[in-house]
């Protein structure tokens, strides 16, 4: 399989997984319509503002494995040969799977090309390609959401938080990630960005919805 074809297979391939929204299917499970709950969006949190614990945590475990299976399956499915350039290729094809899925999670075709914002799908796909930053991120979402409270604000430094791993941990570590990883880290933190500009808003205007722990 050429690089152009494996691009364009994994991509649509990618694309129909996620399209696949889980956070519509569990909610309706629950007799709910969940893009009419809530803040009306469908993912894992809104599922788990208007359902719970349980369904919400269902439904983000679901969307990091739709990502995982979206960047991973050019692994399991493609032979390369143990050189740099094969593996920048690899690399490239694994990159298009999981840039369909985001895609796919973020305009679904089953939903009139609307979907989720695609933090947990993103999670998924980098524990196949950046395992360590992603690992750093998710430390990072954690700490921040403790301390805040607001999943947006969590999701966000989760993803500035990428490129700048890529950037800071070759300084101190032996680890070192090359140009395309670091260009790509960056793509992902402005996606990322873009696609919680209404949160942005919210949170600068102090209308930002936060977690409160029940009594």
């Amino acid at each position: 399989m050429s690089e152009t074809t494996g691009i364009f297979v994994f991509a649509l391939l990618g694309y129909l997984i996620g399209s696949v929204n889980f956070a519509v299917l569990v909610a309706k499970k629950h007799g709910v319509d969940i893009l009419k709950e809530g803040s009306g969006n469908p993912g894992a949190t809104n599922v788990k503002r208007v359902l719970g614990k349980g369904p919400g945590n269902l439904v983000f475990a679901l969307d990091v494995l739709k990502g995982f299976v979206g960047a991973g399956l050019p692994y399991l499915l493609l032979r390369t040969e143990e050189t740099p350039a094969a593996a920048e290729i690899h690399f490239t094809i694994c990159v298009a799977g999981f840039v369909g899925t985001l895609l796919g999670h973020c305009f679904s075709c089953f939903l009139k090309f609307k979907g989720g914002k695609g933090v947990a799908s993103t999670i998924g796909g980098l524990l196949v390609l950046l395992p360590i930053p992603i690992l750093i991120g998710a430390t990072l979402w954690g700490l921040v959401f403790l301390l805040s409270r607001y999943v947006s604000l969590a999701s966000i430094i989760l993803g500035v938080s990428l490129p700048v791993s890529c950037w800071v941990l070759p300084l101190f570590t032996k680890l070192t990630f090359s140009p395309a990883e670091f260009w790509f880290a960056g793509a992902i933190a402005a996606f990322n960005v873009w696609t919680h500009r209404s949160n942005i808003g919210r949170l600068l205007n102090g209308t930002e919805n936060r977690f409160v722990k029940k009594a």
